[in-house]
């Protein structure tokens, strides 16, 4: 009895310690970059999966004219907010400045592209928590804002929310923003000073045109060559707060993760866990890359182009086909394997996955297959999550004009199920269920609820689901990129007779996406009731 007391003690904190690492990563966002010469038709790619239960409404924020001497105000927790004009638990932090002009762009959780192709995506990285200084006005997702309303490219927009953050203080755990433009993307990574000055750390690295980076919720960044301007971008006070701070002797060569992060979130001493490390090696087979190492690289040359379904493919993977899917534990006898006289058939293998298998799996079924004696099922975070906002896919393409070059494939809901549609550049206004969060209630008039109803019925009988539902996922992505060409020439069409008429075009390409995607997801939540008859 007390040998059997003692395993299930062994277990009960094997499972508690995978349930402490869930609860972490619900909050937790992945995004990959894709520099111009590594992507299948030249463009610079960026992409974020915003994986929390933040505000999935979207605004288009048009360009204004400011007057002298006007100023703009900061403010934290907007990515809780209902919709555009709610300030519900929404405190200003403060006032700076405001410029003349600012720009058109996509406000999201975190705003992510503007009417100049200049885009973000976001992964929170929260470093060491004596470095935060809550005294800070500015949160991430107000940088990202200001540089987006006041900045065209990359570079400007890493200077201007560097010295921001630097005058008026980095409020916020540590971040990380994956800015790029048409011709460039970086990686930039953002620390407060610790408890005794209002300030900001912060680094940037580009990424050569030819590679992927990757950063899931890790600082990434390690040597900063700031001899080399095109490449490496940092605050003046990089080192000497390291060195302040204790937290790098000066004796060593430095490493601005190991300084300002230490470890990953499974306190090992990293600059990656899981999801960097199966998307790289996804992406770079001929490299080898294994868990061995300490310091995975910011980016790698892809062995192979990177199109905008691959990236959209990542981030919607759960590690399928490796011993880290869950889904692939769940096996049953394959009931083909003999036919009816009972002799086995060729090419029909022993078992089978579970049509009720799940990739997505709760900590809740985990416990249920701990309390069987099954101590192998740990809870391992997967690129895609069902508690995903929304995410998207932003392509940037330099030989178009702007209002067309730059496209957001938008996806809400899990991004392992649900379809992208295409909010572009020129976009001026938004369909109407994009404007309301879907977190306050079930709501059919929301853009989450018109999509996760379906997700979630696929996710109780995914082996079975899936069949439907993911042929359905791609064809919308596919569609929407194969006539891109003809949606960018009725533009220039229409741009060149009136530029109202050509900007309400797009609008109506984005509703006409999001519609027909609506009504299919409908459809099949009513196909998976009924098949569900008999019970889950």
């Amino acid at each position: 009895m007390k040998h059997i007391v003692t395993a299930i003690l062994v277990m009960a904190i094997g499972f508690l310690a995978g349930a402490q690492e869930a609860e972490y990563m619900t909050e937790a966002c992945t995004s990959i970059m894709v520099g111009r010469l590594a992507s299948t038709d030249g463009s610079v790619i960026t992409s974020h999966t915003c994986d929390a239960r933040y505000r999935t409404w979207m605004a288009i924020v048009p360009a204004r004219d400011y007057e002298r001497d006007t100023v703009t105000a900061v403010y934290k927790n907007r990515f809780h907010t209902m919709s555009a004009g709610d300030s519900t638990g929404m405190p200003r932090l403060g006032v700076i400045p405001q410029v003349h002009h600012t720009y058109r762009f996509l406000d999201t959780a975190y705003p992510c592209l503007n009417e100049k192709q200049l885009a973000m995506g976001e992964t929170t990285i929260s470093g060491r928590d004596t470095l935060r200084n809550e005294k800070g006005i500015f949160m991430i997702e107000e940088l990202a804002r200001i540089a987006l309303e006041r900045c065209s490219t990359a570079r400007d927009a890493i200077r201007l929310m560097g010295d921001l953050a630097t005058k008026y203080g980095y409020g916020d755990s540590g971040e990380c923003l994956t800015i790029a433009d048409k011709n460039e993307a970086w990686l930039f990574e953002i620390f407060g000073e610790g408890p005794k000055r209002v300030g900001a750390v912060w680094a940037a690295v580009r990424i050569p045109d030819d590679e992927i980076a990757v950063s899931a919720n890790i600082s990434r960044i390690g040597e900063l060559d700031l001899s080399d301007p095109d490449r490496y971008m940092a605050s003046a006070n990089v080192f000497d707060v390291a060195r302040k701070l204790k937290l790098w002797d000066g004796k060593v060569p430095f490493c601005f993760w190991k300084a300002y992060s230490g470890a990953n979130y499974l306190k090992e001493i990293k600059n990656y866990s899981i999801r960097e490390l199966y998307i790289m090696q996804q992406l770079a087979p001929s490299l080898n890359l294994t868990d061995t190492i300490q310091n995975l690289p910011v980016s790698i040359k892809p062995d192979r182009k990177v199109s905008v379904e691959e990236v959209s493919r990542l981030l919607g993977s759960y590690y399928e086909g490796t011993p880290l899917d869950l889904s692939g534990r769940h096996r049953i006898p394959n009931p083909k394997r003999k036919d009816k006289q009972g002799n086995l058939v060729e090419n029909e293998p022993d078992s089978i996955v579970s049509p009720v298998a799940n990739p997505w799996i709760t900590n809740e079924q985990l416990a249920m297959f701990y309390a069987m004696g099954d101590s192998a099922m740990k809870w391992t975070r997967t690129v895609s999550v069902p508690w995903c906002s929304y995410s998207t896919v932003i392509q940037l393409r330099s030989w178009l004009p702007d209002e067309v070059g730059g496209v957001a494939w938008v996806a809400f809901d899990n991004p392992g199920q649900s379809p992208r549609l295409p909010i572009f550049c020129g976009n001026t206004d938004l369909p109407a269920s994009l404007k309301v969060c879907g977190h306050g209630a079930e709501d059919d008039h929301t853009v989450l609820w018109q999509f996760r109803k379906a997700n979630r019925l696929a996710s109780l009988r995914w082996g079975a689901f899936r069949k439907t539902l993911e042929p359905a996922r791609d064809h919308f992505l596919e569609k929407g990129l194969r006539e891109l060409p003809m949606i960018e020439r009725t533009w220039q069409d229409l741009n060149t007779q009136d530029k109202d008429k050509a900007a309400r075009y797009l609008n109506d390409q984005t509703a006409d996406y999001l519609g027909a995607a609506a009504y299919r997801w409908q459809q099949m939540a009513h196909d998976f009731w009924l098949q569900t008859w008999k019970g889950f």
